[in-house]
């Protein structure tokens, strides 16, 4: 695929991360005060995930962010990365975006995740009802579509406040399951590839070869998560990215806590760095100054050729996260 920087769009996934230190009231506002500057950075959208019971992830009702975001924003997308499903009724789905597109049409995205966001005990106190039956996920997709639509009028349930208004479906996820749906339902794709690495090719061939077009696309349409640590120099940057290996290390051993200060690069994170299931989750991590970063952009958009980046850019300080971002733009605007 012959991808550049140039010709794609590029994104923001934000987890309202919580830095120590850093009370939720403060990262709630530092969420708002990243979408404004990516509303004037050209970023394309601005997606909020959906997890529970974390104490570093402040992004848990995601549809009352993502309101709080759109109405203190102008011009940029913002939606969901993504709402999980089995956390939901489709109906009430399909009642919360009907009401954003209302209030902010044309600006809002529903992205839909099958997994369940959190750990088991956690996703039984969400939805203990269905935890006894099967999540049909492909099913709960259509049926939010036939909210959306203006031939639902007559139906006995209705999500009225949905009913013709144009919110984009997007499916996510990390597996090849997701690429063969996104296909088959011919709706756009997005890939976790921000910690998930190892079936994103596949993935991606899948959901082109396969891809059907559909009333809502003609076109396969891929997005590819990727971390970026972009600062001022390479050793700043590779300072900041040591809070990622620590927040990485604390997903896979259970200990979660806030996102960590930088700190120097020891011997010890050396070597978390280069283990094996920290390496292939952070495979598509990029650290370093612009034109480091640039490069591995480049390469990642040549070998992928995926259609727009979703950034993620988990770092302590709220003014370096800023800058990465900032410096992200500036890759992707520069001709």
């Amino acid at each position: 695929m012959n991808k550049t920087k140039n010709n794609i769009a590029y994104s923001i996934l934000d987890l309202a991360i919580v830095s120590s230190g850093v009370t939720i009231e403060q990262t709630f506002k530092n969420s708002v005060d990243l979408a404004q500057k990516a509303d004037q950075m050209g970023y394309n959208r601005f997606w909020l995930a959906e997890h529970h019971n974390m104490v570093h992830v402040a992004s848990v009702a995601t549809s009352v962010l993502i309101g709080h975001i759109a109405g203190n924003t102008k011009r940029i997308k913002v939606g969901s990365g993504g709402i999980m499903l089995p956390n939901h009724s489709p109906l009430i789905v399909a009642e919360q975006f009907g009401t954003l597109g209302r209030l902010y049409p044309n600006r809002i995205d529903l992205g839909l995740g099958r997994a369940p966001g959190t750990d088991q005990i956690t996703a039984h106190a969400i939805r203990s009802d269905r935890m006894q039956s099967v999540h049909n996920f492909p099913g709960e997709i259509e049926q939010i579509q036939k909210y959306f639509s203006d031939e639902n009028e007559w139906s006995d349930v209705r999500a009225v406040v949905a009913e013709g208004v144009n919110v984009p479906i997007y499916i996510l996820g990390s597996s090849l399951d997701s690429a063969h749906l996104a296909a088959k339902m011919g709706l756009p794709y997005a890939f976790a590839s921000h910690f998930a690495t190892s079936l994103l090719q596949e993935a991606l061939d899948i959901y082109r070869k396969e891809f059907k077009p559909s009333k809502y696309l003609d076109k396969p349409y891929t997005i590819a998560g990727v971390n970026v640590i972009a600062a001022d120099t390479d050793d700043e940057a590779e300072k900041n990215f040591t809070s990622l290996i620590r927040m990485f290390l604390g997903i896979l051993t259970g200990k979660r806590e806030p996102l960590q200060p930088p700190m120097e690069m020891t011997d010890d994170l050396m070597m978390i760095q280069h283990n094996p299931t920290v390496r292939d989750m952070l495979k598509y991590s990029f650290v370093g100054r612009k034109e480091a970063v640039a490069k591995e952009l480049d390469r990642f958009l040549e070998k992928t050729g995926v259609n727009e980046l979703m950034i993620v850019s988990n770092l302590h300080n709220h003014e370096d996260r800023l800058k990465s971002y900032e410096i992200v733009s500036e890759i992707m605007q520069a001709k």
